[in-house]
Parts: structure tokens; sequence; C-alpha cells
């Protein structure tokens, strides 16, 4: 058996034709699309025999040719009569064989036409069989749930290798089907139109005892094999609406839209919002393990879960997690006093404590952690201190308050803790601090406050600093020029990667910037879009270097331990930021260790390296039984593949998905508008209602 193959692309203009094992002389041609014809985006899969190898039940080749073998089908394309004109049917209908010979000499639709196009479509029909055939050793390892949508997922990648436009326009002139609503029943639906043209084909043009066409002998024997299965249309059409139930639950009241909203911590201080949104409409709760951290999460999951059975409406919980995806570190800035909050709800009672990063001078905290302050003590008391020690002061107003320390994490400049503070605290630069060890007094002092801003203003034409280091000292000398913007990124793959004169993006595409230099802790980028009155970037943001190469591959550990989390309280999970086969077999691989056979996997589309091997992702991902879904992030595969690729990029994705009866989110700042403005733009509505189509 040939391996699948979805990276074979045609070389030259190409095409393939059918070879009837009797009629030698009688070929069926048809083009292969050219590069840059429809599915540009991702390479597709296409059958082709061993020459020496004839399938004893099927005496039929496919293969392909180039420009030097043209001449092979003149034979048969000299039966074809000259070009006519066809038109859409109106109320008239040929009802008999002489009321079609009755149109033989200017007819709309001409009978010999009609037996030209069975031959076509019975052609295509062959030739999707055929793909199905000789991969049949990679889809025996779909799991059975998927084997179906599997098999049509290869149909539909074999009919994409042809260039039909020609028959597509010819069946639509007739009014009996258009390729693009067929996706997810193709072999079904051509099947069901080659009937009906064989019942409107007189006998004497039929292929019935007709031997000067396309093997009869050939057709019957495929048609044979296709017909043990019971793919019907209805059949393929249950089966998409079983697989996207499986994953999002019952839809309401019949309608096949669902909706998801995201949400974070603001939800934890409104205790009406979750159960507003539910009452909207949402039927999805999605967490982004990117933000926040297990206790907010938990809260999140408690709230969605009590506000469902308040209101008997099911709700299903998405927590995606974080993946590779490179970052913005904190934008800092030094402060000499700072209020220190826990969370409260509208009675003003205590929900979460203050969360604060505990350290040393120059020690910044883990990127995957979530906290409300940073506070630099003087290293000799921080080495004296322990998980479980508790930190006793009095604030800058006079208030006696106290830090836990709850936690300790390893870092790149040594270590820090993370504490907690259950008051309202206010902290300055000297406060004192004082633990109590073995009967003895040990006291500190706070040496830095590196306050949390929300953003940095970025123009065109100003330069930003991206540094590596972690430490928060902003009087480092040398490298950094003057009246430059700071950020950190501690990720090493972004200065591992970028050149000088490479494009960088943040914020999912709203500033631009191209490298100027960069040393080995610190990249100098210059602004090239923004705002015209400024855009802001902060903390946490996206970097996307869509055009160097990079390698980030796989689940990191962060994930790892948040899979743990997802595992026991959501539905399912995202998968962020995929690149290839190697990450869905490394998921696939944590999701058998941990016996998560029924949790739901979202595959994340936001690269342009997914995009391209979306057929093998989706292969790969039905070899399991979990149910599946594809998410088309637009933020990050905008950056990566552009705005103006975008409305083709998601119909790709769509239609891919269809035929592999994958249901697809429609996603990222769907309704933004109206979220951060109370009102929706006309765009807005468009797209929300593209999306539910």
């Amino acid at each position: 058996m040939m391996p699948l193959k979805l990276n074979g692309q045609f070389s030259s203009k190409s095409g393939f034709y059918l070879n009837n094992a009797r009629l030698a002389d009688q070929l069926l041609h048809f083009p292969s699309k050219s590069k840059g014809e429809s599915l540009a985006k991702f390479s597709v899969s296409f059958a082709k025999l061993h020459d020496a190898y004839e399938p004893a039940s099927i005496r039929w080749k496919i293969c392909t040719y180039d420009d030097t073998v043209n001449g092979v089908t003149q034979k048969y394309l000299s039966n074809f009569l000259p070009e006519s004109p066809f038109v859409r049917s109106g109320g008239s209908r040929c009802k008999s064989e002489e009321d079609l010979s009755s149109h033989e000499q200017g007819p709309e639709f001409p009978a010999n036409h009609l037996a030209i196009l069975t031959e076509k479509l019975k052609a295509v029909h062959l030739h999707l069989l055929a793909s199905e055939h000789w991969n049949a050793s990679q889809l025996k390892l779909c799991h059975g749930t998927y084997l179906a949508s599997a098999k049509n997922l290869t149909h539909y990648l074999a009919l994409q290798c042809l260039d039909v436009q020609q028959v597509e326009e010819s069946l639509s002139s007739i009014g009996l089907l258009n390729l693009e609503s067929m996706n997810s029943h193709i072999l079904a639906s051509i099947n069901s139109v080659i009937q009906l043209l064989e019942d409107l084909v007189p006998i004497k043009y039929s292929i019935r005892g007709n031997t000067g066409n396309m093997d009869r002998v050939d057709y019957v024997a495929a048609e044979q094999i296709e017909n043990q299965r019971e793919y019907t249309i209805n059949t393929m059409s249950k089966i998409a609406s079983s697989h996207a139930s499986r994953l999002f639950g019952p839809s309401d009241d019949g309608k096949h839209a669902h909706i998801m909203v995201t949400v974070g911590r603001e939800v934890i201080s409104n205790e009406t919002l979750l159960m507003d949104i539910l009452k909207a409409g949402a039927n999805i709760i999605r967490i982004n393990c990117a933000h926040d951290d297990p206790t907010v999460w938990s809260e999140i999951v408690r709230m969605a879960k009590h506000s469902s059975q308040i209101l008997e409406k099911p709700c299903r919980i998405l927590m995606d997690l974080a993946g590779p995806k490179l970052r913005t570190g904190y934008v800092v800035k030094d402060a000499i006093a700072m209020r220190i909050t826990p969370q409260k709800d509208a009675n003003s009672d205590m929900i979460f404590p203050a969360h604060i990063w505990l350290c040393s001078a120059g020690s910044s905290p883990p990127s995957h952690l979530s906290q409300d302050a940073i506070v630099c003590i003087d290293q000799e008391f921080f080495n004296n201190l322990k998980v479980g020690d508790v930190l006793s002061f009095v604030d800058v107003r006079g208030r006696k308050r106290s830090f836990k320390l709850l936690k300790k994490y390893p870092v790149v400049a040594g270590s820090g803790y993370m504490v907690e503070c259950s008051r309202t605290a206010y902290i300055g630069l000297g406060t004192k601090l004082f633990v109590k060890k073995d009967r003895k007094l040990s006291v500190g002092q706070v040496v830095k406050l590196p306050s949390i801003e929300e953003f940095i203003m970025l123009k065109v034409g100003d330069l930003l600093t991206i540094s590596r280091n972690s430490s928060f000292s902003m009087d480092k000398p040398g490298g950094t020029p003057f009246g430059s913007a700071r950020i950190t990124c501690s990720s090493d793959h972004l200065f591992d990667s970028v050149k000088p004169g490479e494009p960088v993006a943040f914020d999912d595409g709203k500033i631009w910037g191209k490298v100027q230099k960069k040393n080995i802790d610190e990249i100098i980028v210059l602004v090239t879009h923004a705002s015209p009155e400024g855009s802001r970037l902060g903390s946490r943001k996206s970097i996307n270097i869509p055009r160097s190469e990079m390698q980030l591959k796989g689940l990191t550990s962060k994930d790892l331990v948040d899979l743990d989390f997802v595992a026991a309280h959501a539905d399912m999970v995202g998968i962020s930021f995929l690149r290839d086969v190697d990450d869905i077999v490394t998921v696939q691989h944590e999701l058998e260790k941990r016996k998560l056979q029924k949790l739901g996997v979202v595959l994340k589309i936001e690269t342009s390296d997914a995009l391209e091997k979306l057929p093998q992702l989706l292969f790969q991902a039905m070899q399991f039984s979990n149910p599946l879904g594809v998410m088309i992030a637009r933020g990050d595969l905008m950056v990566e593949c552009g705005w103006d690729q975008m409305a083709d990029i998601q119909q790709e994705i769509m239609s891919v998905c269809s035929a592999a009866h994958i249901p697809v989110i429609w996603a990222t700042q769907v309704l933004e508008s109206l979220v951060k403005f109370g009102l929706p733009t006309r765009a807005e509505i468009t797209d929300a209602a593209s999306g539910s189509r």
C-alpha cells in the first residue's frame, strides 16, 4: 500500500487521465490545479499508482503528466462538440427521449453533452476512490469514530488536485450541483448526481452498451465497492453533527451554532456577570491559561458551573494551554510607595488575597505567574526566609499587616517567593519587615518597588529595546539607546531567532517594527507601524516574528502542569501554537498517559506552519477517540499570513474541516467593539453572522 501523500505537489503544469484497459484511445483529461490556484496555502493529497501494478478489481490507473505528453488526449478531446452556451433551465423539463432528441440541433444542454458530463463525473468518482484505496494503510490508523470522516477528507483533498471548473459550470447550468456545497459528503453527492444524469441521458447516448465510452465494467466494479459502504449524504451529515455535539454538547433550541465567551479574573468581582453571559446565549466558557493562575481559574469554573445549574442550562469549559508563545514581559517603573489590595466582592468581603512576588533586588517573577505587586527586599534578610514564614510590618499608614510565604520559585537571577496579603496595605521604600525565628526577631527592609505599569506608548520612529535580562534594574550601562522604551521577553527563542532587518509584530499586529541591531541580551527595534496618536504596548502581549526561522515545538513545562488542572476541571483543552504533526503526537501521548480519552481537544490554528499542514494535523488527531475541534485563532494567524489573506484563509480552513466533519471555532475579537464600547460595528455584525453560519 502507498502511504498517505500529503506533501505531494505537481512539479509542472500537469493533470491526470484515466487510461481504459480495453480502449486505450479513450482518455478522460483533467488538468491538475496549478500552484496558486485555490489550496495554495497548504499541500494536498493525491493518489498515484505504481506503473507496474494494476488492481485486479478495477482496471484503471491514475497518473500525472506534463506538457510534453498533452497530445495523448487529442483523440478524446475531438469527441467533444464545439462549446455551446448553457443557461440555467427555467420551468421546462425534458420528460422523454423524444424531448431530448428534439434539442440535438441547438439545445440548452444537448443529450450528448450530458453523456460526456456523466463520464467526466465518473472519472472524478474513480479518482476519489483511488485516493482512498491507495491511502488505506494510513486510513486504518484512524479511530473508528473518525474513519468515515478521514475518508471524506481524503476524497476532498483528491478533488482539490483536479481542475473541475468546467464540470462545475456544466452542472450549475442544469441546476444539479455546486461542488463547493458538498464538502461533508463528497463521494455520495457525486454518486447521486451521476445517477440523476444517467436517468436524463437517452439510451442512444448512454454509456450503457456503448463501448466507445469509458469502460462500463471498470466503473461498475468501482461502484460496487463504493456501494458496499453506507456513507450516504444523510449519514455523513449526521456524523458531522455528532462530532460537534460530542465536543460542544447539544445545541440550544435546535441551533447549529454555539457561543463561546472568554473570561478572566474580572468575572470574580461581579457575581452576576457570568450568569448574565449564560442568559444571553453563551454555552461555552473559555479560560486562557496564559493569564491568571489556578486559584482564579478554579473560582471561574466554580461560578460557571453554579450559574449553569441555577439556569438549568448546559455550559462547557474550554481551557487553552498557553503554549510556546512569545510574549512581552512586565512593563515596570520604580515607585516610592504602593497599594496592595486583595480581591473583594461588592460587599467589600475578601474573595482572594493579594499575591506578591517577594525577591531580592533584580529577580523578576516567572512568566507564568500572575501577581498583583512586586516587592524587593535586602539580600541578607531574603536569604534567611523559608516557605511558611509570616512577615509582619507596619504600613505607611501605621496599620499592622503581614505577608505569608506560600511557595519558592527558582528564576534566572536567583529565586523568589509568592506571598499573600489578606488585607489592604500601603508599603513604601524602607518599610521594615520582621520575622520571628527560634525566638529571635530578624529584620529586613523594602529596597525596591518595581510597580507594574499597564502600558508604554509607542509611535512610528520610536526605538524599543527588548531585554532578555530579567533584572528590573534600569541603570545598566551600555547597549540601550538614550530615550529608548524598554520591555522584557524571557524566551531565548526570540533572541536566538531574529536577525537585523527582520520584522517584529506586537499585540496581534497593532504595532510593527524592524530589528535594528541585537546582541546576546538585547534587541533594538525601530517602530515602523503604530497608531498616529501612539499605540499602547502592555505586559503579557504577543510577539510575532513571521519572517524569522524559529523552533517552538510541543508542550512547555507550564503546559504540562496546567494540563493536570484542565483534566480535573474542564471539558475541552485548547492546544496553542501547533506547528507540525509531532506536536499532536506529544499531546496525544500526554492525554493517553493521563487516561483522558473523553477530554475534548481543540487544535488552535494560529501559525503559517499549522495552516500549511492542516490536513496532516487532522489525520493525526483522528487516530484517537477524543472529541475534536479546530479554532481559527485569527489574531496571530493574521500577523503571520497577512490581513489581506485572512478572508481566504478562513474559508480554506472551514472547507477542510467541513470535509473532515470537524467543528470550527470562529475565534478572537468577534464583537470586540460591543464588549468594549457597548455597540458593535457593522463589520463585526457581518463577521459574527458569518461565524454562526
